[in-house]
């Protein structure tokens, strides 16, 4: 019998995100005095969290444990630095619920999506440490500052609890910085008032170096978390040198988000060398798959002034 391999995909996709939606629906409904250690075994968490549970095991002789939904790959330290992300504005339900599986099952810091599926993100993700992470002003950033706070506020209700907010680009540009900084401001009120942080995306690509040490100081005076380099929907992505001035200019004490064209493992160590400690990227899987495999080229050092 010929198996048509995107039914089987699209099967997988749907059995996933019924099996996902489960899980939140159990621990939901989960007796309120169940141990904390007991709720993330149901989850396939027991490795990670339980080492009481699993002591007795190695002791007993095991060399190897098996781990079902959520267990800890190798890469685990990479993993936790990448913001899994989708972001297609034609992205399916489904599809959502698979980037949810994947992100359990790689322990990745959490899932970007567009704030409609934040809800559902919230409810397949219960449980795990996985944050949920949602685009705000998103792509273009030119929303008003009180459009970006609300949208803040519903997404944070409905279970956010990372806001990557667009600036307002045109402004910077403009040399506007005090409507920059309102921008950025409402959010931040907003998203603090909750206890979610706040990325900045600065979408480097269409800024001058003087631009992008603008909405950089911008960013850290208004109490933003993060500065991020690129939408990834703009003219171009993150750059190792783009990472290295941001991270010049805030200095140690704030996040530096690269996104935007990481693609594999050296993409990613490229900009964690250049600064970067939160790595946004579609392809998560597979740097993490190539972070747990051979040895790999040395990342390159970022070149130009900075």
């Amino acid at each position: 019998m010929n198996v048509d391999p995107q039914s089987v995909e699209r099967l997988v996709e749907s059995v996933t995100r019924q099996v996902l939606l489960r899980l939140a629906e159990a621990e939901r409904t989960a007796q309120s005095g169940q141990s904390l250690c007991a709720r993330e075994c149901e989850a396939g968490l027991c490795v990670q969290v339980c080492a009481e549970r699993v002591r007795p095991i190695v002791a007993a002789g095991a060399d190897r444990l098996g781990a079902g939904l959520g267990a800890v790959p190798a890469e685990r330290g990479l993993a936790a630095m990448i913001d899994h992300t989708l972001l297609k504005p034609d992205a399916t339900p489904d599809q959502i619920a698979q980037l949810c599986y994947e992100a359990r099952k790689h322990s990745f810091a959490s899932v970007c999506v567009n704030p409609t599926h934040v809800k559902l993100c919230a409810q397949l993700l219960k449980g795990s440490p996985v944050k949920v992470c949602t685009v705000i002003g998103f792509p273009l950033g030119a929303t008003p500052p009180e459009v970006k706070a609300f949208e803040t506020q519903q997404a944070i209700d409905e279970g956010a609890t990372e806001i990557d907010m667009v600036i307002n680009i045109g402004a910077i540009k403009a040399k506007d910085y005090e409507t920059t900084a309102r921008d950025v401001r409402a959010v931040v009120r907003a998203a603090h008032a909750k206890g979610a942080l706040v990325k900045v995306i600065i979408e480097a690509a269409l800024l001058s170096d003087e631009e992008k040490v603008a909405a950089c100081l911008i960013a850290k005076e208004a109490g933003a978390d993060f500065v991020k380099t690129s939408t990834g929907f703009g003219p171009g992505g993150a750059t190792a040198a783009d990472v290295a001035l941001m991270r010049k200019v805030v200095g140690p004490g704030m996040g530096v988000k690269a996104a935007g064209g990481i693609r594999n493992l050296l993409d990613a160590q490229n900009m964690i060398a250049a600064g970067a400690d939160r790595i946004g990227a579609s392809a998560g899987v597979k740097i993490v798959a190539e972070a747990g495999g051979e040895t790999r080229p040395a990342p390159v050092a970022p070149t130009g002034k900075y």
